[in-house]
């Protein structure tokens, strides 16, 4: 409530897992926004609370931001009920030891969805500050700290009103943090400078219309392009004017999963939503309004509303809310298989060595091979409900759930 780079880009943002083999899980849905896991051949299928779990570390308040890792730090954000503070918190990635707890922002709380949180929005990292998003009554409030916990700025670049309540994930670029200010009103996208939160840009959203998607951003078709879905549209950007590229109309009111993209098939996929569901594979080229030409394949059945998808080779996968999983052939929308898995899905999939990861609401993880034949290798419980997705570092699975963060190793590690 997520190849993205040339290695000139890479450069540019600043990550640095680009130096060693393992990379860092610095914003949401990891290094590249999409569920990908990559250099991590031993990365647990197994959630094995005896042999496997290395560290559990309770969370103050409550929150369903994914945790963020870079290096030996984890970072997160929290909602206390009581004081109604938001913080950012800061935790050694291989003790669970809190290392500090900053109050970030002390406003009334917004009214929410009942699936949603006070303190959903992922923080994103450069491996010199970390910023957070959260709303300040009616208005984006975005901060920065250093990763001793020191405030280095705050912004509030925009109005925000959404009856469900707040989560716009930052996205980094280029000395940029990028927030999506789709809402029921005055609707933006807006670039803040990652040193001093000024505004570099602002581009307004034409159909003032509430959503969640958070932005990936791809080198396609000679040109860098931001991709969300979202304002009644389906639309790409460029990051570093927020100037548009092209637009797809529709095809639903409300969305929250992210995009993702197959570069060798050159086909992004989105799933959406409210009112209608729908899951779109579209040729990411062209300019203007490209709604008539640029759909490859459509379908409705199994489409997923909050849980971000993932691409996968020749196959994409998504997990409706309710649960029911389903595998395409990527280039043709072919379905091999729709089946159920246990329980509700707010979590997005993520991928690691050829297998997808899928966690319900009630904790239970399942792990399944991509395939004509529906193949689930794993089923596991956590014991505790999970609204956010997983992140993954050097092998280990970081599970947040509704009172604990979780950090489960390969056994014997």
């Amino acid at each position: 409530m997520i190849r993205i780079f040339a290695c000139s880009v890479l450069a540019s943002i600043g990550f640095s897992f680009f130096a060693d083999a393992t990379e860092n899980w610095p914003a949401w849905r990891g290094p590249r926004g999409d569920g990908s896991v990559q250099e991590a051949e031993r990365l647990v299928t197994r959630l094995d609370l005896e042999k496997g779990l290395l560290w559990k570390t309770a969370l103050p308040g409550v929150g369903h931001a994914s945790p963020v890792v870079w290096e030996d730090r984890i970072f997160t954000v929290t909602a206390d009920e009581e004081s109604q503070a938001r913080s950012l918190v800061c935790l050694d990635r291989s003790t669970g030891k809190v290392l500090w707890d900053r109050v970030v922002l002390t406003s009334p709380f917004e009214g929410i969805h009942r699936l949603n949180s006070h303190a959903s929005s992922t923080p994103a990292t450069d491996g010199e500050r970390v910023f957070v998003s959260f709303l300040d009554r009616d208005r984006m409030f975005i901060a920065a700290y250093d990763l001793d916990g020191k405030e280095l700025w705050k912004a509030r670049p925009g109005v925000f009103a959404s009856k469900h309540g707040y989560c716009s994930n930052p996205v980094l670029w280029n000395g940029k943090v990028i927030v999506n200010g789709d809402h029921d009103g005055e609707a933006y996208l807006v670039a803040l400078d990652q040193k001093t939160g000024d505004t570099v840009w602002k581009t307004e959203r034409p159909n003032k219309t509430r959503s969640y998607c958070t932005p990936i951003i791809r080198e396609i078709d000679g040109r860098t392009q931001m991709i969300l879905s979202g304002s009644l549209s389906v639309a790409s950007y460029d990051p570093d004017t927020g100037e548009q590229h092209w637009v797809i109309d529709g095809p639903t009111e409300q969305f929250v999963a992210s995009l993702v993209y197959n570069e060798e098939l050159e086909l992004l996929f989105m799933t959406c939503g409210f009112p209608q569901k729908h899951m779109l594979a579209i040729r990411p080229h062209g300019s203007g309004n490209v709604t008539k030409t640029h759909v490859a394949w459509r379908d409705t059945a199994g489409a997923s509303y909050v849980p971000s998808p993932i691409a996968m080779g020749d196959y994409f996968l998504v997990v409706a809310d309710n649960g029911v999983a389903s595998c395409f052939v990527a280039e043709t929308g072919e379905r091999h298989w729709r089946e159920r898995l246990p329980g509700g899905h707010s979590a997005s999939i993520i991928s690691a060595n050829g297998l997808a990861y899928f966690f319900s609401d009630e904790g239970v993880l399942s792990v399944l091979k991509p395939g004509p034949e529906f193949t689930v290798l794993e089923q596991s419980e956590l014991g505790e409900k999970v609204s956010a997705s997983p992140a993954v570092y050097d092998h280990h699975l970081y599970v947040r759930g509704h009172e604990h963060l979780y950090a489960f190793s390969p056994a014997g590690e």
